[in-house]
């Protein structure tokens, strides 16, 4: 089994910043892809930022400029820094990660955080 576990999530005033981290933990061979998924409500789950393992990115065209997704390899982790917030940028965001096990790293399974909740309010 593989464990993501996000933290960093909270309540911030429209314009300031927030830095959302996730760390992996388990029999990991390998990440592929490790970022962000956010869900508000009324709306369906999105990508928010992603990042290979060669670091490659995406981003959301609602957050591209204002969010940076950054990556620890060594320590399986997956940073967001979020800039320059805006209310509807609240939501709760999820970890995702497409991982390689020891056990059959032939295979690859996307596993999720639990989700913490990012609220933008004044």
């Amino acid at each position: 089994q593989v464990q993501l576990v996000e933290s960093g999530g909270g309540l911030v005033q429209p314009g300031g910043s927030l830095r959302l981290s996730c760390a992996a933990s388990g029999s990991i061979f390998s990440i592929t892809v490790m970022g962000w998924y956010r869900q508000a409500p009324g709306k369906q789950r999105e990508l928010v930022a992603t990042m290979t393992s060669g670091g490659n990115t995406n981003y959301a065209d609602s957050v591209k400029g204002r969010f940076t997704v950054s990556r620890d390899n060594a320590k399986n982790t997956v940073y967001l820094q979020m800039n320059s917030l805006k209310p509807e940028d609240t939501a709760v965001y999820y970890c995702n990660a497409d991982v390689r096990l020891l056990q059959n790293p032939e295979d690859q399974y996307r596993y999720w955080g639990q989700g913490t909740q990012v609220t933008v309010s004044s």
